[in-house]
């Protein structure tokens, strides 16, 4: 079973699309391991809602948190503790997209933090980048986390509006692949995430980031 961790250099970059264009260009199966913020809906019902295949099944979260804060926070206002050891990944045949909340820096608890789930799953990370003041050295910064850890890169995703200077920077000094890029739309609806499945499905395929069956 491959396995794909969607994560990125902060929190509403757009992991979220990026995770239902993944799900939606191989038929995958989708799990958010954690979800904060559910007061205000959850990531695994917006990927649902832009799904058009049949096939992929959206696997219920193991820790759904009402509070829209860093994970460690939303656990303490309801009296929680996250243990990794009792996020179990959805027993599954086919391809597993995994979402991550927040950057890969991001606590979980006391003890641990998101990049240490990513450990856990042996999974091929996609980082989601967004151009602002900084995101070079949030980029470059991800991207030496993870090397270090070990940790297989997929590659990396640009969302939003482009940056040459941000762009040529990233790929130089971080030397990483580039997987697509995803443009400022004024609505994410079912038809233009297939469009954009179709470009990421082939150009993953490609380089064989993801195994054929």
């Amino acid at each position: 079973m491959e396995r794909i961790f969607v994560t990125g250099i902060g929190t509403g970059v757009g992991k979220t699309i990026v995770s239902a264009i993944i799900t939606e260009a191989f038929c995958a199966d989708y799990w958010k391991p954690i979800q904060t913020g559910s007061v205000e809906g959850t990531d695994s019902e917006t990927v649902r809602s832009l799904l058009t295949n049949k096939e992929s099944i959206i696997h219920p979260e193991a820790y759904c948190l009402k509070l829209p804060a860093s994970p460690h926070a939303a656990a303490a206002e309801e009296g929680i503790t996250i243990q990794i050891k009792s996020i179990i990944p959805p027993s599954t045949t086919n391809m597993l997209v995994i979402e991550g909340a927040g950057g890969l820096m991001v606590p979980l608890n006391d003890k641990e933090l998101m990049i240490d789930l990513m450990l856990k799953y042996n999974a091929r990370v996609v980082l989601v980048v967004r151009h602002y003041l900084g995101s070079i050295n949030h980029t470059l910064l991800s991207l030496q986390e993870l090397r270090q850890k070990g940790i297989k890169m997929a590659g990396i995703v640009y969302s939003g509006q482009p940056n040459k200077q941000s762009e040529k920077a990233i790929e130089a000094f971080g030397k990483c692949r580039v997987i697509g890029r995803i443009n400022e739309e004024n609505n994410f609806t079912p038809s233009i995430i297939s469009g954009y499945a179709k470009e990421f499905q082939g150009s993953m395929l490609n380089d064989t980031l993801v195994k054929r069956n």
